[in-house]
């Protein structure tokens, strides 16, 4: 077995201090320059660099019409899926509001808080923030810690864009069984984030039942993978956030 490289072994040694210290965010690395035409990218070596080019994107998207954003939606897959199987129920109740999709799949509660450290929401000022994000903690992050780093979102939102209210979302149940390990962990999550909200500047909202058959188990038609909406689960989650969407955009503006 090859030696570690001498900076990987420092990073390494670095790892037990570095999670005690809570380190400031890493900045956004430079991408590297693109392939020369005609190359055959299957032999040309690089690292996978999707995600920074999604965050670059995204925010080369949204910076230009940051004062035209009044609705904002963040988290992961199940959110940033509006834009696929949810984009019938986007395009009818949330475009003409003003509305911008930041989140991205697979986004952990550590993703999130680097991508608004990195100016995300710069120059934006929505009315309300749509949030819901966590699950994809659950492999590696006790329920408690988990719901420290969505405490700590509220807050980075709160901070940069002061004038919103924010909706917080339960994390959404997953797993077809009701006996499923995860379950119990959203369970308490979810208690614990709920005492984030105060009715005025948080607002929580929980309808992870309304997804669910009377015993508990999830449906392959509500959630094809057990994990994310189909379109009709979609058209359950807008129904369920319509009010509190009314209350900010009445008459639908």
């Amino acid at each position: 077995m090859k030696p570690l490289p001498a900076y990987l072994a420092v990073l390494i040694s670095l790892t037990p201090l570095l999670a005690q210290a809570a380190p400031a965010a890493w900045p956004m690395p430079p991408l590297p320059p693109a392939n020369p035409p005609g190359t055959n990218s299957a032999v040309a070596p690089s690292p996978r660099i999707e995600w920074l080019q999604r965050v670059s994107a995204i925010d080369a998207k949204a910076h230009p019409i940051a004062s035209n954003i009044h609705l904002v939606f963040d988290g992961d897959s199940i959110t940033d899926f509006w834009q696929g199987k949810g984009q019938p129920i986007w395009q009818e109740r949330y475009a003409k509001l003003g509305a911008f999709d930041f989140a991205i799949a697979g986004d952990r509660t550590e993703h999130l808080l680097w991508r608004l450290s990195q100016g995300q929401v710069d120059g934006v000022r929505p009315k309300l923030i749509v949030l819901m994000i966590g699950t994809n903690n659950l492999g590696g992050n006790t329920p408690e810690q988990i719901a420290e780093g969505i405490r700590t979102i509220v807050a980075e939102y709160q901070k940069r864009c002061p004038g919103a209210v924010i909706l917080l979302q339960a994390v959404f149940p997953r797993g077809q069984q009701a006996s499923d390990p995860n379950r119990a962990k959203i369970k308490e999550i979810n208690s614990i984030i709920s005492k984030l909200g105060d009715g005025k500047k948080v607002i929580y909202v929980d309808f992870g039942d309304k997804f669910l058959e009377p015993d508990g188990t999830l449906s392959a038609e509500i959630m094809p993978d057990f994990l994310h909406p189909s379109l009709k689960g979609y058209q359950i989650w807008a129904d369920a956030i319509q009010p509190v969407i009314d209350k900010y955009f009445p008459g639908g503006h």
